[in-house]
């Protein structure tokens, strides 16, 4: 009998995620599935996160727990943008860093946490996963539901003087209510991430955001 560890494709995956509230990333656990096809086991993170700045915090602190401590496979974090620079294809540009680019800094602190440490649990390092969502994920929610929501037409805005929308109008728009209980805003959310991951595309087209978290997780090895 083969002492060999069982490879990732004949498991079932061990993934955390990191987003700035439970319902995101209950919403984003469904997409995971839907862009890698098969289900996994969620992990949960030793640090919680509320809002742009706390999610960078910990997230260094986040990596090194589940890389020692235990055999996360991957690590997937989603934030807003709010009304930071928008991340397009010119920063994917070899050693290309834009310093107020969310996706760029998330992307950096993967590095800068992962780059010295020594190989456990029989993987090399904690698979990494980023989406930002333009300019809330409340904008995932209601691709296809709304024309004019989309990443394109909110980093058109300044060209005509004023944004698409506000932050508050698509909360709105989604939940009835700027200010939706947890429950209101988990039970929706699934509901958009359900409708999303029969078909991903359109998601994909609208906002690079999430085809850039698309791309993260199809290209990780041995999740085909």
């Amino acid at each position: 009998m083969s002492n060999a560890p069982t490879s990732p494709a004949a498991r079932k995956l061990k993934l955390a995620i990191l987003s700035e509230s439970p319902a995101d990333e209950a919403a984003v656990a469904v997409l995971i599935e839907a862009v890698l096809r098969r289900p996994f086991t969620r992990v949960q993170p030793a640090l919680r996160a509320r809002g742009w700045p706390s999610v960078a915090q910990v997230l260094p602190s986040i990596v090194r727990h589940l890389h020692f401590n235990t055999d996360t496979d991957g690590l997937v974090v989603v934030v807003d943008s709010d009304d930071s620079v928008v991340h397009t294809a010119a920063h994917d540009a070899p050693e290309y860093y834009h310093p107020l680019c969310r996706m760029c800094q998330l992307r950096a602190i993967f590095r800068q946490s992962t780059k010295k440490l020594p190989p456990a649990h029989g993987r090399e390092r904690v698979l990494r996963g980023v989406g930002v969502a333009v300019p809330a994920v409340e904008a995932w929610y209601l691709c296809g539901l709304e024309e004019t929501v989309t990443e394109q037409n909110w980093i058109a805005g300044p060209e005509f003087g004023r944004a698409p929308y506000t932050r508050r109008e698509l909360k709105q728009r989604v939940y009835g209510t700027e200010r939706p209980n947890l429950q209101h805003e988990t039970e929706i959310a699934l509901r958009e991430a359900r409708r999303h991951a029969h078909d991903l595309r359109r998601l994909e087209n609208d906002f690079p955001g999430f085809a850039s978290l698309a791309w993260d997780l199809k290209s990780w090895p041995e999740t085909s």
